[in-house]
């Protein structure tokens, strides 16, 4: 299949075609449909021919694998520069569309990951293609790595990091209309539990409500963690956030109940990027409720790369222009563990992500090309 910008669309198709839905949770589909190994598969057969050496895909979970390719370079040494778009998708439950179908309409092209972020993915490889001859003399070694899980928990970018796998900047493939995403909040998201005593609900008094201590714990953050947030945002992110996802309590009306879960949603920004940080909250919640219990479900730290980086003032140069985010990415893994300076930015708009009819402006594709290979030709 070519690659040229000329044919990203074909080649984008061809990519919202092949399921790669991230299984965890409810993926809306058999499991046919779920794993990103058929997809990392066609892309290192289509990277080949387009003079990617060291093709490999390294399992990370069953049927999940990282892909990793290396494009040639004219002498050793050279600083490395990876372009780092994931290779899963979100569920497809809810949909009003065939997630797979890839239908091309009214100047969009409809599907599940059409947006996020195989777009990114079309338009990577079709700069790869028009660059060709030209990659090997660039001023950096460019790798490829398509990475899985990034929906769920970034388990693609926590095993790249562990590998040992360095680079000296890492451009990773989101929807973000060719913006660059230099500084994007963390998450923390937390499992809140308390426990009390049931008793019958005319005799309230004989037991202990775990709905209401749960009720203090989420008054502590509505009233103290919200409103001291908002007291310190970050220039560039604003301010973090706390939101409570999810509430479940109680048997029965006329039972007192013996036990609350709460889901606590914390977006962090860069001042918050501390390892004390979940047990300093921690703590806090628990002087509204000292039994409460708290699990740490995921944790992503934040992500700020300085605008003056060498490589960010090349993307400007592609016309990108610098903008923070409040999702997070695959590239505050890589930062943090890897110690890999990151970006996010790509074709797109991540407002169309995880949609019910999510698509990508067809118009998209070319243009991400061309600011991918004005990206790569100012590193020239």
């Amino acid at each position: 299949m070519k690659t040229a910008a000329s044919d990203v669309f074909e080649l984008h198709r061809a990519l919202v075609r092949i399921p790669s839905v991230n299984p965890a949770g409810d993926p809306g589909t058999d499991l046919a449909n779920t794993g990103e190994g058929r997809l990392a598969e066609f892309l290192a057969d289509r990277l080949a021919p387009l003079g990617a050496q060291e093709v490999t895909l390294t399992e990370v979970l069953p049927g999940r694998p990282n892909l990793l390719a290396r494009f040639p370079s004219d002498r050793p040494g050279k600083p490395r520069l990876l372009f780092a778009p994931h290779t899963d998708t979100v569920s497809v439950a809810g949909m009003t569309i065939d997630p797979f179908a890839a239908e091309a309409r009214d100047g969009k092209i409809h599907g599940r990951g059409a947006c996020d972020t195989k777009g990114t993915i079309a338009a990577m490889l079709g700069a790869f293609a028009e660059l060709r001859d030209t990659l090997p003399r660039l001023s950096h070694e460019i790798w490829f790595a398509g990475l899985m899980g990034e929906e769920a928990g970034n388990e693609g970018a926590h095993a790249l990091a562990a590998s040992g796998f360095r680079a000296d900047f890492a451009l990773v493939g989101e929807p973000t209309g060719c913006d660059i995403v230099h500084a994007h909040k963390g998450v923390a998201w937390l499992a809140l539990t308390t426990r009390g005593r049931a008793a019958h609900g005319a005799y309230p008094e004989r037991g202990v409500s775990a709905i209401y201590q749960m009720a203090d714990v989420l008054r502590c953050v509505r009233d103290e963690l919200v409103a001291e947030f908002a007291a310190a945002p970050d220039p560039v992110l604003g301010p973090a956030s706390a939101n409570v996802g999810l509430v479940r309590g109680g048997s029965k009306i006329n039972i007192v109940p013996e036990h609350c879960a709460a889901e606590l949603d914390l977006r962090t920004i860069p001042a918050q990027r501390r390892p004390d940080f979940v047990e300093e909250i921690t703590a806090r919640l628990r002087r509204a409720c000292p039994a409460l219990e708290v699990e740490l479900i995921r944790a992503s730290p934040p992500l700020f790369t300085p605008a003056d980086h060498p490589l960010v003032r090349a993307l400007q140069t592609a016309g990108g222009k610098l903008v923070g985010a409040a999702y997070f990415t695959d590239g505050s893994v890589l930062a943090d563990e890897a110690n890999i300076p990151s970006v996010a930015a790509g074709p797109g708009d991540i407002a169309q992500a995880h949609t019910a009819d999510e698509y990508i402006e067809a118009d998209e594709l070319p243009r991400g090309v061309e600011f991918y290979k004005r990206f790569l030709i100012a590193t020239y």
